[in-house]
Order: C-alpha cells, then sequence, then structure tokens
C-alpha cells in the first residue's frame, strides 16, 4: 500500500546583516547551494519550496 508523506522543516537562525532583504539573502544563498548540491536527495524526498522571512526579534518572539 502507498501512503503519502507530508513533511515540514522549520528553523531560525540569527543573522548580523544592515536589514531584513539582506539578512533574507544571505540564509537564501546559503539553502540554495545546499540544495543544488543534494539535488537528488530533494528529489527523492519530494521537496516543492523553501521559505523564510527576516524580521526584527521583539517582546512577543
Amino acid at each position: 500500500m502507498k501512503y503519502k508523506v507530508h513533511w515540514l522543516i522549520d528553523g531560525l537562525i540569527e543573522v548580523e546583516a544592515e536589514d531584513t532583504e539582506t539578512a533574507e539573502k544571505l540564509i537564501k544563498e546559503k539553502i540554495e547551494t545546499f540544495v543544488s548540491e543534494n539535488a537528488l536527495f530533494f528529489k527523492d524526498v519530494g521537496a516543492k519550496a523553501v521559505q523564510g522571512q527576516a524580521y526584527l526579534p521583539g517582546k512577543d518572539e
């Protein structure tokens, strides 16, 4: 019997940058490099998207 498995990877990192756009770009480049170097793995596990957003930490974090 075949089953579908929906998976999600969630992460959080602090990055020193001038603004949110630069912070996102730094991490995006690292993730894109990792994905391209491991393309077969990501194809095998059916990865479709990677998403992230930078923000300034606050009291509600």
